[in-house]
């Protein structure tokens, strides 16, 4: 959770304050148009009255309009959300606007329909259509959160418009007070490590239930900020909660595979599960036992990809029976910018954005040196109890063992009047929005080496923080996040890893109630960022899939997830990751998910549960270790022994030799009864890509067809770099894309 600043002559979005002017136009021409200027700065840090900012926009308006005053065109004079307005005008009046010096943009207002947390929105589920309205929201299905408990209370818990739970449903609510459990939470344990209760102490299982299966909560925001209505992103399914990670203890392996085990008796659909540990052998992952279990009795896995990235071969949760997520960010920006002595504006982002904040230069200091990781220069502490920071702008660096918010504290404590908190250089571009408890903003390491540069070039630094609010539409989005851990995998590096990427950055989502900033509010909702995050998405939008097509198996389930995704962002160009370069497929795996696409995929991968038996005699697991994970003998002596690349997934990793490498695929038709489709190869570079056939027909619902792939080089090269492409099958309606991995 961190904070963005962007440049005092542009757009300004904090808080809404709207002042309502009558518009009588009759002229069926006129249309409403948001549009955005400069803030008049210079006069705005001494006068921020209204009729100042008023004269300002109507100076803006086309000559004819200017002076007018028995139909005024202006509706709301926005104060804090931006600097802009939003006005009656014809295209032609429009046009003559964008000549006037200031001006920044200026388009028709859209209609909105309910806003969420965002991300369903962004995900592109909309209420009484599509996806949400042909999966009933969910609803009937059980989503497990395996996670730190849950705030029962919560609104995003209520059971409005609920139906009882399934007639299979098994579990039990443990609360020692009644009226916890209700039609949506309809499940609640704890497990011996823990602290004897299902509560939440923490807030990290209150956020990913609420992100997965949260019910629709109006007026959802911290401190005003992202204001909607939020909603999970299967908002009518069911769900069951399992207190694995508690105070003093942590998350404990046995207390995990107990919840999986006793979840699967439950009768739940859906295993949610945001936490995991380095990549072992899978016959000692505990989690890779538990899904495996899971998998057999028809339960969909969804796991976290962890947060080491963005460094490779740091994935957690690599089976390829659990759908491995990674984290993105989404278009949703809570823009914070500093803007220093020299002018310069640098983009952050932050949760608190006060409306008190004065527009004026700070002193600003460094507490830290140039040559020394010192705890200062970290605002750890006590670190800051003998530096001169009262009354300044502190700038501190993320790192030491701390966290943002604490830093924060430490500067308040030390009598700081604000932060700029400034990033690491593995974390790019990427930058988190916190709810400190001072004003403060996060930028980049790039631009926070241009403060430090500013800083060593005066005698006396100043800075300013200007609140800019919520900011829609962010065109690089979805990016990879930088935190969100990369392949290949270590456990199985012919499995492409990870899976699928989903939003993970600056999610707004249910948690513990608290008050924050000397507010006297309670806040209920809280950004988090992780691959935490982006796993609840998944489980989610497989819970979705899951409504819609009851009779997939949970293989088929992630072959329409992957083999639909996004590969461009919302300028349509590729992927980014936290370089702003493009992103390499260790990082996005298959790409972005695409719910509404999934839920139409048209052909699917499928995988049996013996399926996966020649595959792990392919990794030369021993009897034993086979036993292990299958729960029964199997003897790899006397099975089929596949390579890893045969096992029917959705993508190809190729570890290449010096011979030809072939594989096949099947694929089960769950599109039009009648349909063909031919396949387009985007070989990777070096490396010729044959498909036999290259058309499928098929004739029937369900019916099966399967091609062969064969991988040769067609260079010797000592390049040692990742190369990717694609395999594509298209038909009519659809598009099933296979990504491919040669390293």
């Amino acid at each position: 959770m961190s904070q963005i600043i962007f440049p005092l002559l542009s757009l300004i979005c904090v808080l809404v304050s709207l002042q309502l002017s009558s518009s009588t136009a009759n002229d069926l021409s006129l249309e409403t148009y948001i549009v955005r200027v400069d803030s008049p700065v210079t006069q705005l840090l001494s006068d921020q009255s209204n009729e100042h900012l008023e004269r300002w926009y109507r100076s803006f308006l086309p000559t004819t309009l200017a002076t007018e005053t028995e139909t005024p065109r202006i509706i709301y004079s926005y104060r804090n959300v931006f600097s802009g307005f939003a006005v009656k005008l014809t295209a032609d009046e429009a046009q003559e606007m964008q000549k006037k010096t200031g001006f920044i943009s200026a388009r028709p207002q859209q209609q909105l329909s309910l806003h969420t947390t965002h991300t369903p929105n962004f995900l592109g589920l909309h209420q009484n259509s599509g996806l949400w309205n042909e999966s009933n929201y969910g609803k009937g299905i059980i989503i497990g959160v395996l996670d730190t408990g849950i705030v029962p209370d919560h609104p995003s818990f209520s059971d409005e418009g609920m139906p009882p739970p399934p007639a299979k449903w098994k579990g039990a609510c443990e609360f020692n007070f009644t009226g916890a459990c209700n039609n949506k939470l309809i499940g609640a344990r704890h497990f011996a490590e823990g602290d004897g209760t299902p509560l939440d102490f923490n807030g990290h299982g209150t956020h990913t239930a609420g992100t997965a299966a949260g019910n629709f909560v109006r007026g959802a925001n911290v401190f005003g900020i992202a204001n909607g209505t939020a909603a999970g992103i299967a908002p009518l399914a069911h769900l069951a909660v399992y207190k694995v990670c508690s105070r003093g203890s942590g998350c404990s392996e046995s207390d995990t595979l107990a919840a999986m085990d006793i979840a699967i008796e439950d009768g739940v659909d859906i295993l949610s599960l945001s936490l995991g540990a380095p990549s072992r052998p899978f016959y000692n992952d505990y989690i890779a036992l538990g899904s495996f279990s899971a998998m057999e009795r028809g339960i969909f896995v969804s796991a976290s990809a962890d947060n080491n990235g963005p460094f490779n071969f740091s994935l957690a949760n690599e089976a390829p029976w659990m759908l491995t997520v990674g984290a993105s960010t989404i278009d949703r920006r809570l823009v914070a910018n500093a803007i220093l002595g020299n002018n310069e504006e640098l983009e952050g982002e932050s949760a608190y954005h006060p409306m008190d904040f004065p527009l004026t230069q700070l002193p600003l200091v460094y507490p830290g040196s140039n040559t020394s990781n010192s705890g200062a220069a970290f605002c750890t502490q006590r670190s800051l109890n003998n530096t001169d920071v009262r009354g300044k702008i502190v700038l501190c660096r993320i790192g030491g063992g701390i966290a943002g918010v604490a830093k924060g504290q430490a500067v308040k404590d030390a009598g700081g009047v604000a932060m700029i908190l400034v990033g690491i250089e593995q974390r790019g571009f990427t930058t988190t929005a916190e709810a400190h408890v001072l004003p403060a903003t996060n930028i980049n390491y790039r631009d926070g080496q241009k403060v430090m540069a500013y800083i060593n070039s005066t005698s006396a630094p100043t800075a300013g923080i200007v609140f800019k609010g919520t900011v829609i539409g962010d065109k690089n989005s979805p990016a990879v996040a930088a935190f969100s851990s990369r392949g290949p995998s270590r456990a199985s590096p012919g499995i492409l890893k990870p899976d699928i990427i989903g939003p993970g950055v600056n999610i707004l989502a249910a948690h513990l109630t608290y008050v924050e900033n000397n507010t006297n509010t309670n806040i209920t909702f809280r950004f988090v960022s992780g691959t935490s995050m982006s796993c609840p998405h998944l489980s989610g939008v497989a819970a979705l899939l899951k409504s819609v097509h009851p009779d997939w198996s949970p293989a088929a389930i992630k072959s329409a997830i992957m083999t639909t995704a996004d590969n461009v962002n919302l300028e349509n160009r590729q992927i980014q990751d936290e370089r702003h370069l493009p992103a390499d497929i260790f990082a996005t795996g298959a790409g972005h998910v695409n719910p509404v696409r999934a839920s139409n995929p048209g052909l699917v991968y499928d995988i049996e549960p013996r399926d996966y038996v020649p595959y792990l005699c392919g990794l030369n697991y021993t009897n034993r270790e086979m036993n292990i994970i299958t729960q029964r003998k199997v003897n790899c002596s006397a099975e089929s022994r596949i390579v890893e690349g045969q096992l029917n997934y959705p993508s190809f990793a190729i570890r290449f030799g010096s011979s030809n490498q072939t594989f096949t695929r099947t694929v089960t038709n769950v599109g039009e009864a009648s349909s063909s489709y031919a396949v387009e190869v985007v070989a990777p570079p070096g490396i010729d890509v044959i498909v036999e056939p290259r058309r499928l027909d098929f004739s029937q619902l369900n019916q099966k067809s399967t091609y062969e792939v064969t991988f040769s080089r067609s260079e010797i090269t000592s390049n040692t770099s990742v190369s990717q492409g694609y395999i594509v099958w298209k038909s009519a309606n659809h598009s099933v894309r296979s990504p491919i991995a040669v390293f």
